[in-house]
């Protein structure tokens, strides 16, 4: 592949982001929402607090990866 063609293909990929947020689960009713937000995101917040490697189990930390400029 030339590289004007890549550069090209490149930019057009990227122009609207390559990610997608969306539920890993169902978020139907009250009580879904109250689980996963609050009160309920109380409660893996405390367990990060006393165990701080929680954060990977609890949080998508472990699949994020940042870019600086």
């Amino acid at each position: 592949m030339q590289t004007r063609q890549l550069k090209q293909e490149a930019i057009a990929l990227h122009r609207k982001g390559k990610m997608e947020l969306k539920s890993t689960v169902p978020l139907t009713t009250e009580y879904d929402m109250s689980l996963a937000y609050t009160p309920g995101v109380a409660e893996p917040c405390k367990l990060i607090a006393e165990d701080k490697s929680a954060v990977y189990d609890q949080t998508i930390k472990g699949n994020l990866v940042a870019i600086v400029l």
